[in-house]
Parts: structure tokens; C-alpha cells; sequence
């Protein structure tokens, strides 16, 4: 099937007689005819739901699309996706390991990075992906296990060269997770182009209408973790009667750790519920994502010719840095999300966005309705002047989320507000 079939397909698939709709299995609990079945579920030699706290039915299917979506082998679901962001390093780093991760990411992961999982003994070692591979391997260090980076940068736009850094990745022997949330698998799939764990925040586009705070962790199956490097996935894990990862699990040992030992101990697992928004919203995504590719570029010529903006930061147009990026990672289409420095400096920007009557000035992106943010007010307020540089962020910036209405009206208010 193709991708936009697979939205509607994949996952769930009623029987005869059994409901079209995804069901919602609103249950905690599961029930079973012996204690001994209950037993190998614990031992994790039989399958099935012990507890919504880890799985559950509804949640399961949506897992099944989304991982057929990215083209990986499992999906674990999360509470969010900074709870999906965490949970892709924890499950593979401990105290005394570094990771390196991408400068231009959202100011909640930076600070989720650099100072909650420092505080638990995790170094984040911050780079510039823009960086040639012999610069960046400067970075890497005996104790480095990961590297994190966003297919498109929140606010700043940029593109990541996926392969070039699954290149240096993988040659450090270490893998490569990508924060895939702006293009969805719609418009990139990371794990073709070499990435071993993707990310989302399903809040975003996904969710796509502003319901539901939801994450998600996809796994390749690709990287090996039998490279001596991650002794949590190859040594006997004592909660579990000694038993291996890798060995029990194969391609699957990563997202089966991280479910059945993390989603296990930290709770972080969506309810069913939240899970069936998820899905409605997978349904459209195909659609949805065409349209808001479609008005965003618009609206980014419109403000590139503007004589109020600086710049304009939107990777289609053909006069940004990472076009002939994402013309290779992003044909069909960059997202809905731009960012754009206006003359008038902070108080300029900010009386703009005031002056604005069909944009939403929320803390949200993403959004089938257009919104607005100020990224050095909000999203990353705590982050020091070297890191907002760093992060692309300058006291102008605008972080733009063009939504589903006619184009022509939201540049017609984007005009009254100038």
C-alpha cells in the first residue's frame, strides 16, 4: 500500500461483523484463564496486555500504523513527546554517558537535554549539524551512545542531513535518532535515509486540531546493539529473571526494553482514548499535510517580498540555505511551519503579532488553524543568549504556522497586521 492507504488501513482491521471504526478499549485491566498465562506474560514469553500502564489494545493498533508509516519494525506510544524524546536516549544511556545532539532543536528538548539529564549524570554535547563530518567527529567522545537531531529545526527550519550524520553515527558506532514531528512521515521517512529510532510528537500535525499531547518512538530494527557499546540490551536484565534483549527480541530488542522496563517503571503511556485521537488524525494526515505545504508556500513568498522582513526562514523557497536539502529529504512538501525576523526588533515583532485577528497567538504549532509564537518569549525563554544564537532564534523571530484556511485570507491578515 501506499502511504496515504496506509493511514486508513494499517494498524486495525475489523473481522467480519466487528466495528469499522477503531475501537476504544477503555479498560485497565485485562482478564486470562490461568494464572500461568498471566506468568509467561510477566516473563514476557507470551503475548497480550498485563496493564494499561504499559499497553493496550487501542494504543496497539495505532503503534501498528505508525510504525508501518516510518517503515520500522515496532512503535512505542508516550504521554508526549519530550516523554518520547527522553525515553529514545534513557533506554540506551545511564549515568557517566554523553550523547550529542543537534543546537537547532526546540528550546523544551534543549532544556530537557542540558539540564534535567545532566542532572542524572548525562552530558549533552551541543553541535552545529550545518558542520562538516571531520568537525564533527571532534564531538564525539569513548562515552558517547547516541545522536539526536530534527529533520526540520523548531523554529529555525533548517534541514538535517540525515545521512551525513547517520554517516557519522554509525562510524562512531552509535545511532542516530531523528526528531521527526514537522514533515511526518508524509513528507520524509528518516529511516530511509539512515536513521535507526524517529521520534514524534503526535501533539503536532498528527493530532493535528489541538486535542490531544501525545508522543511516539519508532524503531528501525536496523542498528546492531550486540556492538559491545549497550550492555542494557545484551546483559541479562535482573527484572526480568536474567533475561536478554537481543537475544529474546532481535530486531526488536530496542523498542521491547524500552516499553516493557521503562513505559513499565515510568508510566508513561498514553490511555486509550488519547491513543484514538491519535488515530483520527493519522486518517487526514495525508491531506491535511498537502494543504498546509501548499498555503505555506504562499505565504512565505509573500513574506519574503515584504518590506518589513528581514528574512524569512522556509526551506522551499528557493532562496534558503537548505533548499537543495530539502529538495533531497523534503520533495513533496516542508511542513506548514516557518519562521521570519521582522524589522522593529522584539517590540516590532511583538506588536505584530497583537495586531493579528485570524492567527492564534498560542503556545502551538502545528495546528489545523493558523498560529503564531514568539519563540524568545516563550518555547525558549529559559535559553541563554549563546544558545538562542546557536538554536537560530534572534529577538525578530516569528515562528509562523500556516493552517487550513483559505490562503488568501491569512495573507490578507498577515497584511493588516504589517
Amino acid at each position: 500500500m501506499e502511504i496515504e492507504t496506509k493511514c486508513l488501513h494499517e494498524g486495525y482491521k475489523p473481522g467480519n461483523g466487528e466495528p469499522l471504526a477503531l475501537p476504544i478499549y477503555q479498560s485497565t485491566t485485562y482478564t486470562y484463564d490461568s494464572t500461568e498465562h498471566i506468568g509467561k506474560l510477566f516473563d514476557l514469553t507470551a503475548p497480550g496486555h498485563m496493564y494499561s500502564r504499559i499497553s493496550n489494545p487501542t494504543g496497539a493498533y495505532v503503534e501498528e500504523k505508525l510504525a508501518a508509516l516510518e517503515g520500522g519494525v515496532g512503535c512505542l506510544l508516550t504521554t508526549s513527546g519530550q516523554a518520547a524524546s527522553f525515553m529514545s536516549l534513557f533506554n540506551i544511556l545511564s549515568a557517566g554517558d554523553s550523547f550529542i545532539a543537534a543546537s537547532k532543536i526546540y528550546g523544551g528538548t534543549v532544556n530537557l537535554f542540558a539540564v534535567t539529564m545532566k542532572r542524572m549524570g548525562i552530558e549533552c554535547i551541543f553541535i552545529d549539524e550545518d558542520d562538516d563530518e571531520e568537525t564533527l567527529q571532534k564531538a564525539f567522545k569513548p562515552n558517547t551512545k547516541a545522536v539526536f537531531a530534527e529533520t526540520l529545526a523548531n523554529p529555525a527550519l533548517s534541514v538535517c542531513d540525515i545521512e551525513k550524520l547517520a554517516r557519522v553515527a554509525h562510524k562512531n558506532g552509535v545511532p542516530l535518532i531523528i526528531d521527526n514531528t514537522f514533515p511526518t512521515p508524509i513528507f520524509c521517512r528518516p529511516i530511509e535515509w539512515g536513521a535507526d529510532i524517529v521520534v514524534h510528537s503526535t501533539t503536532k500535525y498528527i493530532d493535528g486540531h489541538a486535542i490531544q499531547v501525545g508522543g511516539a518512538i519508532i524503531d528501525s530494527g536496523n542498528f546492531d546493539w550486540g556492538n559491545g557499546n549497550y550492555p542494557s540490551l545484551t546483559e541479562p536484565d535482573e527484572s526480568y529473571h536474567g533475561l536478554r534483549y537481543t537475544e529474546s527480541f532481535g530486531r526488536a530488542a530496542y523498542i521491547t526494553k524500552a516499553r516493557v522496563q521503562l513505559t513499565r517503571d515510568l508510566g508513561v503511556y498514553p490511555p486509550a482514548q488519547a491513543a484514538f485521537y491519535t488515530d483520527l488524525g493519522l486518517q487526514t494526515l495525508p491531506v491535511r499535510m498537502q494543504r498546509h505545504a501548499e498555503n505555506a508556500m504562499r505565504v512565505a513568498e509573500f513574506l519574503n517580498a515584504h518590506p518589513s522582513v528581514h528574512y524569512v526562514n522556509y526551506p522551499g523557497l528557493k532562496t534558503d540555505r537548505y533548499y537543495e536539502l530539502a529538495m533531497k529529504y523534503l520533495p513533496k512538501g516542508q511542513s506548514g511551519v516557518m519562521s521570519f525576523s521582522i524589522k522593529g526588533g522584539r517590540e516590532g515583532a511583538v506588536r505584530f503579532m497583537d495586531r493579528l485577528q485570524l492567527a492564534n497567538n498560542v503556545v502551538h504549532v502545528a495546528d489545523v488553524r493558523t498560529c503564531v509564537l514568539h519563540p524568545a518569549s516563550a518555547t525558549h525563554r529559559q535559553l541563554t543568549s549563546e544558545q538562542l544564537a546557536a538554536a537560530g532564534i534572534d529577538e525578530a523571530l516569528i515562528r509562523l504556522s500556516v493552517g487550513l484556511e483559505n490562503v488568501d485570507d491569512i495573507i490578507a491578515d498577515l497584511a493588516a497586521a504589517f
